[in-house]
């Protein structure tokens, strides 16, 4: 039992054996068959001979060439392989050109330069292996390759691959839509910035033409001054004239230190007053040009029997530091520093704003127009005219307009949401929220009328301190005198009809001749003056005609008028 048990299985190991044994037979012979199937192949590959010539005329694209080539080399030299490199490379521009050429055609492009570059370069790769020296040395020959030969070959294509990339990354720029868009954009900025620049630097400029003193008219200043000097005898100080205060007469308002702005606002006044001789101008000016002031009027006399009183911002002694807001704040070195350090640097980086660091606007000329009642304390009503304004018929009927108890009268300039409150005062300031309407609408300086009794009532030039004085940071509004008037003005303000004061005519060239000729004051307002060269040549003769030319100062400063 024991002999049979172990015969058992000594049986089945003997199957099992013979079994693992034909299983690595199998695989044996088939990587045998597949060994011999691949050194065949290789075989075939290395020895067959194509039946035509290595390369054509064009170059080779295809894979199985390559491949071809490239057994070749490694089995005949090692130069062929350097060979085939240069040479799918030379293929590879060569379809790209071809590429680049194809959508200038799609764009309608022949006709350009590179259209004919893409062409002839395209030509070029082409006829280079087609050169006898190459074609025999490196392509028909069946040796070895030359290495010169070789060499010179390289060279002459990568001269071309070179231009081939320049033309390409050029081409680039034509046809990326991509580069094309960042393109323009980068040009887009750049002419912004310029542009940007430009206007600064124009504004500037045209501040600096507005504001400076023309030659001609610092001649005139100079010759009445000589005149002074000269002549003492004929410019003695004369005691006031009792129509100075008289309330029963209209009087005017002009405060001014530009002689022939002052002369030509009166002049206008009288040739269109009906009654020239119940007007009284009140002309105020600084020290530097009184004297010039008072000899124009001695050499020229109002016409018509008008008056004019003529005096300096010193004269009123009540108007200083202590009192004056503006002029405690023009004491301090802050505002020194604000307005009389570095003022071109600060107004080409700031041209918004430039206009607002200009001196005049903390001058007290400029600011006069708050001290009207302490000024003229006998008078009842007065009207103030700016300088740059030309009067062009009988004012009197404006002492007759009823202002129902305001101290303003006054053209409103509003128009949609134009010239309203918000653009003068900073309504981000919570004093300024809290107590004006942002919708509010703003009226002009230049030609108002004002009710004094009414002002003294109001007490408005106490207003006007004390907005001024929380104003010294510039925080309510920049700088000038419109907007502290809006605010001491706010509710004491009475419109009148707009023809009465017509504006715009030193920045806006569209307004209209009828517009013009209808009202009874024209207000050149804005930087082209009409007594300067930049002045706008279709409403200067409105000023000009009111010029004294007869004045042999005036011929001699050759205000070319």
């Amino acid at each position: 039992m024991a002999v049979a048990a172990r015969g058992s299985r000594g049986g089945g190991s003997g199957l099992g054996g013979f079994s693992l044994r034909s299983f690595f037979s199998y695989r044996i012979f088939v990587s045998a068959m597949f060994s011999l199937l691949f050194i065949a192949t290789l075989s075939v590959l290395l020895t067959t001979n194509p039946s035509t010539p290595h390369h054509d005329s064009s170059l080779p694209t295809t894979g199985n060439a390559y491949v071809h080539r490239t057994f070749l080399a490694l089995k005949s030299d090692p130069l062929k392989t350097r060979l085939d490199l240069i040479y799918k490379q030379a293929s590879d521009h060569v379809t790209l050109v071809n590429a680049y050429a194809a959508y200038a055609r799609k764009l309608k492009l022949e006709i350009s330069r590179q259209m004919r570059m893409f062409d002839d370069l395209a030509r070029n790769f082409s006829d280079l292996q087609m050169k006898p020296t190459y074609r025999a040395s490196l392509f028909e020959s069946e040796g070895a390759v030359d290495e010169d030969v070789l060499r010179q070959f390289e060279k002459e294509v990568k001269d071309r691959v070179k231009i081939a990339r320049l033309m390409i990354a050029e081409a680039k720029e034509n046809y990326d839509n991509q580069l094309k868009i960042q393109k323009l954009k980068d040009t887009i900025f750049a002419v912004n910035e310029l542009l940007i620049k430009a206007k600064k630097n124009g504004a500037f400029a045209s501040l600096i033409s507005a504001k400076s003193i023309p030659k001609s008219l610092h001649c005139l200043a100079m010759r009445l001054v000589e005149e002074r000097i000269s002549h003492p005898e004929n410019y003695r100080d004369e005691d006031p004239k009792p129509e100075f205060e008289d309330p029963s007469l209209y009087h005017y308002a002009i405060f001014s230190d530009n002689v022939i702005a002052v002369s030509v606002v009166v002049r206008s006044v009288v040739k269109n007053a009906q009654e020239p001789w119940k007007h009284v101008f009140h002309v105020v000016t600084d020290r530097m040009n009184l004297a010039a002031m008072k000899v124009w009027f001695k050499m020229r006399p109002v016409e018509g029997g008008a008056h004019v009183e003529v005096k300096a911002v010193e004269d009123y002694t009540f108007l200083n530091s202590s009192y004056v807001p503006v002029l405690r704040q023009l004491e301090s070195a802050k505002m020194q520093r604000f307005y009389f350090q570095n003022q071109a640097e600060n107004a080409t980086k700031d041209a918004h704003n430039m206009k607002f660091r200009n001196p005049k606007y903390l001058s007290m000329l400029n600011h006069l127009r708050f001290y009207l009642p302490e000024m003229y304390p006998k008078l009842h009503k007065i009207l103030f005219l700016d300088d740059d304004v030309v009067v062009q018929k009988d004012l009197t009927g404006l002492w007759k307009i009823d202002l129902d108890g305001k101290v303003n009268g006054a053209v409103e300039t509003c128009f949609g949401s134009f010239h309203r409150y918000a653009q003068y005062l900073n309504f981000s300031h919570p004093l300024i929220r809290d107590r004006f309407n942002p919708k509010a609408c703003a009226w002009a300086y230049g030609m108002n009328i004002f009710d004094l009794d009414a002002w003294r009532h109001e007490k408005c030039t106490e207003q006007y301190h004390y907005w001024q004085n929380l104003n010294e940071e510039r925080a309510l509004w920049k700088l000038g005198t419109l907007p502290p008037g809006l605010i001491t003005f706010y509710s004491t303000t009475k419109s009148v009809d707009k023809s009465w004061h017509v504006l715009g005519l030193g920045y806006n060239p569209s307004i209209g001749m009828d517009e013009i000729n209808n009202a009874a004051v024209i207000h050149y307002n804005g930087n082209m003056k009409p007594w300067l060269d930049i002045a706008m040549n279709q409403y200067k003769n409105l000023w000009t005609k009111y010029v004294d030319n007869d004045m042999e100062f005036v011929q001699m400063c050759n205000f070319g008028l």
